[in-house]
């Protein structure tokens, strides 16, 4: 059985380059950590530094998922609306989406329902009521005190939209970021597995393991 190639974007939703590919993306507001998590799981490394994400970048990973072996590609889009128009050419084929939020942050947990329903009509997915997502809420490590989104609010909202996987995660700590991404890829996996082939995917990727792509804006 060969590798499988799994493409996400950190919006956070998850894309597949045909016939042997799964891609994941992650969708979320500014400055809730998705960059951050990608970097953790991917290089193992936190930096304390803001640094805006433009357009949008990708690093992969190789990985064994219920034995087989995958390259998940990750894709990390930018939270800004200036970028928002970009989103259909990195949505569309993906296997699964990711939606960040800071639990320090209301807004940004309240802001899932609208990053959901854009990514549903920017990737246009061959059945959208069943597509997989995940949720992750980040930067678990700062004070108990400064947290402004409960757990239980947070798997409610998760059970209302088809019981979605729910991980709260610091990449600073590396807390749940291995079991986060495991669960992105088996989902993604399961979904490249029951969807229909996807022909008209947009994006066409070069040699290496690190690309930015971003707009003259």
């Amino acid at each position: 059985m060969g590798r499988v190639l799994l493409k996400a974007c950190f919006t956070l939703c998850f894309a597949i380059p045909r016939p042997n590919a799964i891609g994941p993306g992650y969708n979320s507001r500014r400055h809730v950590g998705k960059t951050s998590l990608m970097n953790q799981y991917v290089n193992k490394r936190f930096s304390n530094q803001y640094k805006a994400t433009i357009g949008a970048d990708f690093l992969t990973k190789e990985i064994m998922v219920d034995d087989r072996p995958v390259t998940m590609q990750l894709w990390d889009t930018a939270g800004q609306e200036r970028f928002q128009s970009l989103g259909v050419a990195f949505y569309r084929g993906a296997d699964c989406c990711v939606l960040v939020y800071d639990v320090n942050n209301a807004k940004s947990f309240e802001a899932l329902d609208s990053w959901r329903d854009e990514f549903l009509i920017q990737a246009s997915p061959h059945d959208p009521e069943n597509f997989p997502f995940v949720v992750l809420g980040n930067k678990i490590d700062v004070e108990e005190n400064k947290r402004q989104v409960s757990q239980k609010r947070a798997m409610a909202w998760c059970q209302s939209k088809g019981n979605i996987p729910y991980f709260e995660t610091s990449a600073k700590e590396a807390i749940n970021v291995e079991q986060a991404f495991q669960a992105v890829a088996k989902n993604a996996l399961q979904q490249v597995q029951e969807e229909p082939p996807y022909v008209d995917y947009p994006i066409q990727l070069g040699p290496g393991n690190s690309q930015s792509y971003g707009c003259n804006c």
